[in-house]
């Protein structure tokens, strides 16, 4: 599942706010500032949706030693 950190950091790749997050995601503006807080850590399948709705627009999450974002070279702005 993805961290607090890689939300924030995927929401930055896309130039989205939390609310174009929640909006994607179908889930609350609040469930999203509480999540990348750390206040709440959301439900496996709400962050499930969450992951779901970066990687519709071109998000890999990088996991292992060294967990990240990042967006192919074809799905970025020149």
């Amino acid at each position: 599942m993805i961290s607090a950190e890689q939300c924030r950091a995927a929401r930055g790749l896309l130039k989205w706010t939390q609310r174009d997050l929640a909006e994607r995601a179908r889930v609350s503006k609040d469930t999203i500032r509480h999540f990348e807080s750390g206040r709440h850590e959301p439900n496996e399948s709400t962050l499930t949706v969450i992951q779901l709705a970066f990687e519709t627009h071109g998000v890999e999450f990088t996991n292992g030693d060294a967990p990240g974002v990042r967006l192919p070279k074809s799905n970025q702005s020149s």
